[in-house]
């Protein structure tokens, strides 16, 4: 038996079982190629710091690993680059995604969330991903890169299909891709020729002593701020209010005290954050971890969900303790690859969180299970349906 048998549907059941028995497992993915899978949180923080263990997938052993597989216009993002060029790229995109402009934000995001919640009227029921957690991330993400309103409904489908592939429908994702594609190449024609006050023109214009992002840079980076600006802040909202609705000691000591919202993120971060694991790793040489040498080119994979909740870093890492001391947390991930758009991600969830508590102050869980993304590396949910 795989010792990871059972992680897309009870995954901190075994990760709590792989931690107790070793730091680091050989285990088979989805995909049916093997990989090592880290678990222990100071392995995890070590790993996700470490030169050697590169985002670069051309330094993956032939037939070891099986991703998403992307066009060459959107492959060339910070997801599979190393220093230097990873170094360049995120100080020129620095220079436009700065805290600055994501507090500017915290203004147009409560206006936002109170549009949504405004559209769902004082009493009912609704699907609160569909109706609230999906829309907000997707409309700031939009605003901040300048997306015409248009063309929205079109990018949350893209996205959405791309995020959870359809084995009935396998030339979906395909499709999806290639329309993203198409659509990112207009956009930046038009940003060109008519530049605006938004991201995306800036992103075009920034330059650091001469230096300027590629034409590929460029849309790679577009579309790695839409898909994970997107999908981490839809996860981060929806497993959040989920949990908190599943405390209501807890949720009732939040209203109370809404000033404590932001403490409160980072725990709900820490016990049910976006994502199981960081994005996989090839050793460019031969490294040991805990004791365990892993080949040169195998895939790493380490998990942010079982580092944060390994007991030897969070006593009682299973409970939700709105006054712990959450420092260190690896949610939004470690080291130089840490989520380019944490800021942001953060400040949405404590808008969106903090705006339910004002304004449904009798939300509850409807009757019926929510259901959770199927995937061993994300963790959200595809609906949360509450009553009001």
């Amino acid at each position: 038996m795989d010792p990871a048998d059972g992680l897309i549907d009870h995954p901190y059941d075994v990760y709590r079982r792989l931690r107790d028995t070793a730091p680091v497992h050989r285990i088979t993915g989805p995909d049916g190629t093997s990989a090592w899978l880290v678990t222990r949180y100071e392995d995890v923080r070590t790993a996700l710091a470490d030169p050697r263990l590169s985002l670069d997938k051309r330094h993956a052993s032939p037939g070891t690993y099986k991703g998403l597989s992307l066009p060459p216009a959107l492959d060339a993002n910070l997801l599979n680059m190393d220093p230097p060029d990873h170094t360049r790229i995120r100080r020129l995109v620095a220079r436009a995604f700065t805290p600055g402009r994501v507090q500017r934000l915290r203004e147009p995001v409560r206006r936002t969330a109170d549009r949504l919640l405004d559209g769902l009227g004082p009493h009912g029921s609704t699907d609160l991903i569909a109706s609230y957690a999906a829309p907000l991330p997707i409309t700031v993400i939009c605003d901040l890169l300048g997306v015409p309103e248009g063309d929205r409904l079109d990018f949350r489908q893209w996205t959405d299909t791309l995020m959870t592939p359809d084995p009935a429908r396998p030339d979906a994702s395909r499709q999806a891709m290639a329309a993203m594609l198409g659509f990112l190449t207009r956009l930046l024609a038009a940003k060109r020729a008519e530049p605006a006050d938004d991201l995306l023109s800036d992103l075009i214009a920034v330059r650091d002593e001469g230096d300027r992002l590629t034409e590929d840079e460029l849309m790679s980076l577009a579309f790695l701020i839409l898909f994970a600006g997107y999908e981490n802040t839809v996860h981060l909202i929806g497993n959040a209010v989920l949990t908190l609705l599943q405390h209501p000691d807890q949720l009732a000591g939040l209203r109370e005290d809404p000033s404590r919202v932001p403490a409160a993120v980072d725990e709900l971060m820490r016990l049910e954050g976006p994502a199981l694991l960081a994005i996989r790793r090839f050793p460019v040489e031969d490294v040991t971890i805990a004791g365990v040498t892993v080949p040169a080119g195998e895939t790493v994979w380490v998990s942010l969900a079982a580092a944060n909740r390994d007991p030897a870093r969070f006593p009682g890492p299973d409970r939700l303790d709105l006054s712990r001391d959450t420092a260190g947390q690896l949610a939004l991930g470690h080291g130089i690859h840490h989520c380019l758009g944490a800021p942001l991600a953060r400040a949405e969830t404590e808008i969106a969180v903090a705006a339910l508590l004002e304004r449904l102050p009798e939300l509850a869980l409807a009757q019926g299970e929510p259901t959770w993304r199927p995937s061993m590396r994300a963790r959200g949910l595809l609906t949360l349906p509450v009553t009001y």
